[in-house]
């Protein structure tokens, strides 16, 4: 037993060793290290969404791309806020009066108000929305959470009643153009995917039910408003219209005549309807004689409305809108003066002027 015990005596390592102590510099360094993993290794919710890394295209955050989108959108809808107000005509290099008419319409008001003013305040949103997603914090109390959550579903409204607007106007207004509800609708689709992008596939499913609720409620809303116009105001589909001749009253200048020689001889041709008001100013604009000269298209020769449809040259080359030009190839549409037909066409005036 004594000499077991000895055994035992020489193997087990002293009770108290004394540990070694390192300088003061390394013991700090030391709890900097463990404190720096651990808190990398167990990062707090607040610190997994300031690292989120946010979607981006073409080099550009979808923050960015919405806010500028948002705010192309304020300019345009303001634009037409104030012409509303001030009843000013629209500026419309596209299309025509068609385009005038379309924004005067009864269908450019919605619960009372004009339409562009509820643009305007969505897109203002959109932008103010985004700007504080990148973390400008200009609203406060507000997180990127819920900056997210209330711009999907402004991004979800806009695109839904876009889509209601194009089905109106391609209804109710057959045959005519509006380059402003064109581009605010692609404005809004646009605003809708990047919003869609920025989310996310996985987030998406999970507010899928919420988006339907959301375009549902647009939706009849917008059906609910726009029914009690279709019951009082007839559509073109409606009523029928008899082909009419209208008088031009102008003297044409040399210059008209030497253009409107120009245009037919090159094979250019003006598409319009009888029932056009700005088909019937570019009438005038070349005068009496030199609108004989034109080769103008009429797209209603037996009428327009009920059972009276569009000439068979106008619906294949796709006009939307009148008067259009088809210079070389090249559509023109709206109402254009004399000098921008000149260039369009490459004539070049020897002795007349446009004036």
């Amino acid at each position: 037993m004594a000499s077991i015990s000895a055994a035992l005596a020489l193997s087990r390592p002293p009770l108290r060793r004394p540990a070694a102590r390192s300088p003061p510099r390394l013991q700090r360094a030391g709890v900097v290290w463990s404190l720096k993993c651990r808190a990398e290794s167990e990062p707090s919710p607040r610190e997994e969404l300031e690292r989120r890394i946010e979607p981006s295209l073409f080099g550009i955050s979808t923050s960015s791309w919405s806010a500028g989108l948002g705010t192309i959108g304020f300019l345009e809808t303001a634009y037409l806020t104030y012409l509303k107000f001030s009843g000013a005509e629209a500026f419309c290099p596209v299309g025509g009066g068609n385009c005038s008419d379309i924004l005067n319409s009864d269908y450019s008001f919605a619960f009372g108000l004009p339409l562009p003013l509820f643009g305007m305040l969505a897109y203002g949103s959109v932008a103010l929305l985004s700007l504080q997603k990148s973390g400008k914090n200009l609203l406060s109390g507000l997180g990127e959470t819920d900056a997210r959550f209330i711009l999907l579903v402004t991004t979800t409204s806009m695109a839904t009643a876009s889509a209601y607007f194009l089905y109106i106007l391609n209804t109710k207004f057959t045959g005519t153009t509006c380059s402003y509800c064109l581009f605010s609708a692609v404005l809004s689709f646009s605003l809708f995917f990047i919003t869609l992008k920025d989310i996310g596939l996985e987030e998406i499913k999970n507010v899928l039910g919420l988006q339907l609720a959301v375009a549902g409620v647009v939706v009849t809303a917008l059906t609910n408003t726009y029914s009690m116009i279709d019951a009082k105001l007839p559509t073109l589909n409606d009523i029928t219209l008899e082909r009419y001749e209208t008088e031009i009253t102008t003297q044409s200048t040399p210059f008209a005549l030497s253009l409107a020689k120009h245009l037919n001889s090159i094979g250019a041709k003006m598409y319009g309807a009888f029932w056009c008001s700005h088909c019937n100013e570019q009438k005038q604009m070349f005068g009496r004689e030199a609108a004989k000269i034109l080769d103008y298209v009429e797209c209603f020769p037996n009428g327009a409305g009920k059972g009276r449809k569009m000439a068979l040259e106008c619906g294949i080359i796709g006009i939307e809108g009148f008067p259009t030009w088809i210079i070389d190839g090249k559509i023109i549409s709206g109402e254009q003066d004399l000098q921008a037909l000149a260039e369009a066409s490459g004539y070049i005036a020897e002795d007349a002027s446009p004036s």
